[in-house]
């Protein structure tokens, strides 16, 4: 059975989640990709086990990562069950539900019905009395947004859920839910959104101004943008690329002229400062405070060690932050 590492607290640095007691890692790990039923157990216990021994507890799913849907919850449960169980006490565990995930009217969006009966599947999936932090997916413009709230306070008070936060939510809506969630006395600490030097959406839909004011967590995911902040795509295409072999989140329409022009241009940036693009990419999202993690996906271990250095340079001058929006904004 695997045994952490003993200095795995040594090297990684945390920030306390808006205004809430819990500490989560400046870099988690998400099983979005590779810990579907098409990806290989052998490497999925790597990738955690290298996360783990290097100080990321924090590990974050949702009710439909696959593929098949659920299947990512299923085999994390696995290797819970089989190596990480004795650390389960150091270790931060998220799902979510709000997305297609079972036929009929009851398996989508964010009724109390779905939202509850969602969770108890996840937790049956994954062999777990509670979760840490249980997410409502993103909004439903159709369901009351107080019978979603009600839904995920009752998740707490029932013992399921430690924690709970919002996902693709924008400023006006968050507003909205939290003042819900504080009058049900439930514990909401943080929102997960899309994140990068390539997508600003939460600057300007008012959520990260919102958070910052109400004291609320941000934990932002794709701040690699897929993997377009990366060295990955400087001379073209891969064949091994996520592009070439799952187009279901990259499409290749994506790398325009302009895009590349854009990559190459951050990519010399980040030289100059001494990082890799990927290390740039991922202190530019944690350099101001505001989000308290940056949620990463990998599908070989070194790819974790490379994200973890982005953690030892977050500040940036005025002219780089400058030039970043000059390149990207342009």
């Amino acid at each position: 059975m695997y045994q952490a590492a003993s200095p795995r607290y040594d090297s990684m640095t945390y920030y306390r989640c808006g205004c809430s007691g819990l500490l989560l890692p400046g870099i988690s790990l998400g099983l979005w990709h590779n810990f579907g039923d098409t990806a290989a157990y052998e490497n999925m216990k790597q990738l955690c086990f290298t996360a783990f021994d290097h100080g990321i507890t924090h590990f974050d799913l949702a009710n439909n990562y696959g593929p098949p849907p659920g299947s990512a919850e299923r085999n994390f449960g696995r290797l819970l069950k089989e190596e990480l169980r004795p650390y389960r006490d150091e270790l931060i565990i998220s799902t979510k539900a709000g997305f297609d995930m079972w036929e009929g009217p009851y398996g989508n969006w964010g009724s109390r019905k779905y939202l509850l009966a969602s969770l108890d599947q996840s937790l049956m999936r994954m062999g777990l009395d509670y979760v840490d932090i249980f997410y409502h997916h993103r909004m439903d413009p159709e369901t009351p947004l107080e019978e979603t709230m009600g839904a995920l306070a009752q998740a707490v008070t029932s013992g399921k859920a430690l924690y709970v936060g919002l996902s693709n939510y924008d400023g006006p809506t968050l507003e909205k839910a939290a003042a819900i969630l504080q009058r049900l006395g439930c514990p909401f600490i943080i929102n997960q959104n899309s994140y990068s030097i390539f997508n600003r959406t939460i600057e300007n839909n008012g959520l990260k101004e919102t958070s910052a004011r109400l004291q609320k967590g941000i934990i932002a995911f794709s701040p690699l943008s897929q993997g377009m902040l990366t060295d990955r795509y400087l001379h073209g295409i891969p064949e091994d690329s996520r592009i070439k072999t799952d187009g279901r989140f990259l499409q290749s329409s994506a790398l325009t002229d302009k895009r590349l022009e854009q990559i190459r241009a951050l990519n010399s940036l980040a030289a100059q400062r001494g990082q890799t693009l990927a290390e740039m990419a991922l202190s530019w999202v944690m350099r101001d405070g505001l989000v308290t993690s940056a949620l990463i996906g990998a599908s070989k271990p070194a790819q974790i060690l490379d994200n973890i250095k982005a953690l030892q340079n977050t500040s940036f001058t005025q002219e780089e932050l400058n030039r970043i929006d000059q390149i990207s904004l342009d």
